[in-house]
């Protein structure tokens, strides 16, 4: 009988057999990530991804088919370009690093299929992952369409899996599906199917070779579609999915990437690193993306919004209600007042001119929603028919714009088609254009868009504190599923989540203490960071929270992971107007004991105040720690924020 050590190795052997020899290879700059390439007898496209000799993905596919053409098999290779260095350094104000650098080698095949058509394959390595993409280099008046794409990522079968299911699209409340705001599946074996045909969402976090893994893509431009990974995925194996055929602006609308040649697909990324910083801390979303669109930053203003919707409802979108907001705003210092659905029907362009006045008056600027819909959904909230059609849309943002409000949020999406996705940019551009921040809602995940895009401040796409007041359920999964957000959505873009409620929810028990709720102002990054409580609820709370609530940087210049395990609890360090908060919480039901040295975050530091539960979950507790090996017991469903001193 063969032992189990002979029949890896013989199955290693025979998978070496069938790969051979690399027809080309990269690795990242410091050497430690390797990609190696292969071509097939049968002229297929393969790839796998090897971290300090551990192999994080196994012999993957690679390759498009066309309406003209085939390139996932008979392809021959024409050149392995010599292998170059790439760099980039820019500066991002709605990001959680201010000043991004990139470095990684490029290696660029030219390939051709039986028809002699061409195709290249662009592979970069950075320190921190891989990403590839493929260019249709050839000029075409011919309009082709990208009917499949054959990329896999294979994972060792004992790897593990953070996945968020994809909702079918057209479901859901007033058919707005898919709109990435489900709880994620945590810790489960690779292979797991998904509860939805639609598959899984990205970002998808991995633990595979001793390795973290956070398989995206990015940017994603107006003539290619928006991709998940496939709902099977046998023997760990997950395939890029296309969109849904209902997921497109109208029954015409393109779904799967559309247009005239050439053309590029938008990046795969593949994160990797030894620790789950790595993940956490990597910018490779928009160190991939496109360069800004415009030099003009001078409107682009990050910050925090009062926001009266979510614990108060419809109802509180009145006049006398939001001439209140605007004044918490002001006395908190936030620089934003979000006005939400209804204004159109319950205040009015009149009364919005004078609270956008009283705003000037108050150093409070103000953002209106918008119903995004043409016939995809059939939300009935207004304003609905004002966005869609461009010139109904340009008209409506340079009235706006004339009057003062500074942005808007565009809510119900109907998905990641090629005309949907080619929608948000158009908004994006008109925008731009009027000088109007945008805020998206019911959306995409943001694929590198605020990079290129500086006036895009934020986008949903995540289950976020306003289901909590929809059921219990919710609020119940709220501590564990705030836990996996860094380390996922977080990670590939500004997230609004909503955070920050001290109230009670209207006939829901909030199972978070208050503590917990203050660190999420500092574990969730957003370009305009709408917080959830009201005003009555910052009232009662201690000089000093409202003191921490009213200073939390508009910008962030930095981040450090600190400490956590998805699932279970966070801590990370977040740089500000040159000072480092850090801040965590913990999803568990017992006490998460937590040690870190305050020298590896900032090497000035001398001590640290802290703000973390009382005497019980509704309660605060403020103290200092001059020393610089920390330690804290964050409790049950607490949490922390603290901020290092210098002196």
């Amino acid at each position: 009988m063969k032992t189990t050590a002979t029949i890896i190795l013989t199955i290693m052997l025979m998978s070496l057999k069938v790969l051979g020899k690399p027809a080309a290879e990269v690795e990242s700059p410091d050497g430690k990530l390797q990609v190696k390439i292969f071509l097939s007898e049968k002229g297929s496209l393969s790839y796998t991804v090897v971290s300090n000799s551990s192999t994080i993905i196994k012999p993957s596919q690679l390759g498009l088919r066309l309406s003209n053409s085939n390139f996932y098999d008979s392809l021959s290779l024409i050149k392995a370009h010599p292998v170059r260095i790439v760099t980039d350094r820019y500066e991002l104000l709605t990001g959680k690093r201010r000043h991004c650098t990139y470095k990684a080698n490029e290696l660029l095949l030219e390939l051709k299929n039986s028809d002699k058509r061409r195709i290249n394959i662009v592979f970069r390595v950075s320190n921190d992952g891989v990403a590839f993409r493929y260019q249709l280099p050839e000029t075409s008046n011919e309009a082709i369409v990208v009917e499949r794409e054959f990329t896999s990522f294979h994972f060792p079968i004992e790897a593990r899996a953070w996945l968020h299911p994809h909702a079918d699209a057209r479901t859901g409340w007033s058919s707005t599906q898919p709109s990435y705001e489900e709880n994620y599946f945590i810790d489960v074996p690779v292979g797991t199917a998904a509860p939805q045909q639609a598959g899984w969402s990205f970002p998808a976090l991995f633990f595979s070779g001793n390795h973290w893994v956070l398989i995206t893509e990015t940017n994603v431009r107006e003539n290619y579609c928006g991709s998940r990974l496939s709902a099977q995925s046998p023997d760990g194996e997950y395939a890029i999915t296309f969109p849904q055929s209902l997921e497109t602006t109208s029954e015409k609308a393109p779904v799967y990437p559309t247009g005239r040649l050439p053309m590029l697909s938008p990046w795969r990324v593949i994160i990797v690193g030894e620790t789950l910083g790595t993940i956490v801390e990597s910018t490779i979303t928009t160190d991939l993306a496109d360069k800004a669109i415009s030099t003009d930053f001078s409107f682009i203003k990050p910050g925090q919004a009062a926001w009266s919707w979510v614990l108060l409802k419809d109802d509180s979108t009145i006049y006398s209600v939001q001439k209140r907001f605007i004044e918490f705003a002001s006395q908190m210092h936030w620089r934003y007042c979000l006005i939400d659905a209804y204004w159109d029907k319950q205040i009015g362009y009149e009364k919005i001119q004078e609270l956008v006045d009283y705003g000037k008056q108050k150093n409070v600027k103000i953002l209106l929603w918008y119903n995004s819909a043409g016939d995809w959904n059939t939300a009935p909230l207004t304003p609905r028919n004002l966005m869609f059609d461009r010139d109904t849309r340009r008209k409506e943002f340079e009235k706006i714009s004339r009057m003062g409000v500074a942005g808007v949020k565009v809510d119900f999406f109907g998905g990641d088609g090629q005309s949907m996705m080619a929608y948000y940019q158009d908004i994006l551009k008109d925008a731009l254009e009027f000088k109007l921040l945008v805020n998206f809602h019911g959306a995409t995940i943001p694929r590198g868009w605020n990079r290129t895009f500086p006036n895009l401040m934020t986008m949903e796409a995540v289950k976020g504190f306003e289901f909590v007041t929809f059921e219990q359920a919710n609020a119940d999964k709220q501590p564990e599923h705030c836990t996996v957000l860094p380390f996922t959505r977080n990670v590939v873009g500004p997230m609004d989540f909503t955070p920050v409620a001290f109230s009670e929810v209207p006939n829901i028990k909030r199972i978070t203490s208050n503590a917990f709720e203050l660190a999420l102002s500092i574990l969730f990054q957003s370009g305009i960071q709408h917080f959830a409580e009201i005003p009555q609820g910052m009232a009662v709370q201690p000089t000093y929270v409202k003191h921490f609530m009213s200073s939390i940087p508009e910008i962030w210049e930095d981040i450090k992971f600190v400490d956590g395990i998805p699932g279970k609890y966070v801590v990370l360090a977040r740089k500000g107007n040159g000072i480092w908060y850090i801040a965590g919480i913990n999803a568990q039901e017992t006490e998460q004991p937590l040690t870190f040295d305050l020298r590896k975050i900032d090497p000035k530091a001398k001590g640290i105040t802290i703000i973390t539960d009382g005497e019980n979950n509704r309660t605060f507790h403020q103290y200092k720690m001059d020393k610089s090996d920390i330690n804290l017991i964050i409790k049950p469903r607490g949490g922390f924020v603290a901020v290092a001193t210098t002196k």
